[in-house]
């Protein structure tokens, strides 16, 4: 049971930290912060880190449920949660009624993935 908290935990983190990295990266480069390099150069080291939490969330994870399937699911499904929330932290914006309905779907796979 704790590699799979470990799993879940390290994919959930890894996915925010990812689609951090990228957020941010984009709204500092639309809004001429800082120079390409110095942007790309910041997001690249946060992506890398974000990259380690998911392989090692990839291998807790398919080490304690046997299925790469289960993993590749809860993979997807914190991208699906994740994406929307930092999206609305780091740019202030609600989501349209789409990708709303698209966030709620994400939470209920979510939880009938880790449920069943």
């Amino acid at each position: 049971m704790m590699q799979r908290t470990f799993a879940i935990i390290f994919l959930l983190v890894g996915e925010a930290f990812s689609v951090y990295a990228e957020m941010i990266a984009a709204r500092a480069h639309a809004l001429d912060q800082q120079s390409f390099q110095v942007i790309f150069f910041k997001a690249f080291l946060q992506i890398a880190t974000a990259g380690a939490l998911l392989i090692a969330g990839y291998m807790y994870g398919y080490r304690s449920f046997k299925n790469i399937w289960m993993v590749s699911a809860l993979s997807i499904t914190s991208i699906l949660i994740m994406e929307p929330l930092i999206g609305y932290l780091v740019f202030q914006q609600l989501p349209t009624r789409g990708a709303l309905l698209g966030l709620i779907l994400g939470a209920l796979g979510f939880v009938v993935t880790f449920v069943m």
